[in-house]
């Protein structure tokens, strides 16, 4: 699989929970979605309701990663990791490990030096960008972008609020209206996003 950088242009809301819904629509029965996020301090807490992918993938990167904060949630799983040099190398080591699709969520002022690494399978960059406001920015950096031969796609609006919270808990926003638009989704992963079978849930004790 691959990994998808998920950023913002200017003052735009809502890149994080484009990067959760991204990490859920890559996720199945047997395979969990990585949320990789460079601009929050910790991992939100483990659900208490988690897929068996996602379980097996936090204690996966736990065990490599035993100073980073991992929390499976739902059908994904998060990785937090601090928005600076430490973090984008955690990055370079966390890719090799995983199998499955990774989105990784980070500030504007990351994005850059990111790309001048050289991690491994990062084929796509999601902007969440308000066009009416930064149309010309957008413009200058999705070019950039596809020319570093880069799939990129523009998310004009965020996700409602209720699909966000759904995307941040690690569960894919149900209908075709509550998780990223298709078209993003075919242009990102080469194909659209159905809802995923349903997983096998373990319960916390």
């Amino acid at each position: 699989m691959t990994a998808t950088l998920v950023s913002r242009v200017g003052a735009a809301a809502g890149a994080r929970a484009a990067a959760a819904a991204l990490a859920c629509t890559g996720s199945e029965a047997d395979r969990a979605g990585l949320l990789v996020d460079l601009e929050t301090r910790r991992a939100p807490r483990p659900t208490l309701v988690a897929s068996a992918a996602a379980r097996e993938l936090e204690e996966r990167l736990a065990a490599h990663l035993p100073d980073a904060g991992v929390a499976s949630r739902g059908w994904i799983c998060h990785l937090a990791l601090p928005a600076d040099r430490s973090g984008i190398e955690g990055i370079a080591a966390v890719l090799p490990l995983v199998d499955e699709l990774a989105a990784v969520h980070l500030p504007p002022h990351l994005l850059q030096a990111v790309l001048e690494e050289p991690l491994a399978r990062v084929g796509g960059v999601v902007l969440r960008a308000d066009l009416s406001a930064d149309r010309a920015l957008t413009a200058l950096a999705a070019r950039d972008l596809m020319e570093r031969g880069l799939r990129v796609a523009v998310l004009k609006q965020p996700l409602g609020w209720l699909a966000s919270r759904r995307a941040l808990a690690g569960i894919l926003p149900a209908g075709s209206g509550g998780g990223l638009p298709g078209r993003l989704c075919e242009r990102l992963l080469g194909e659209s996003a159905p809802a995923p079978a349903p997983p096998r849930i373990q319960f916390r004790v």
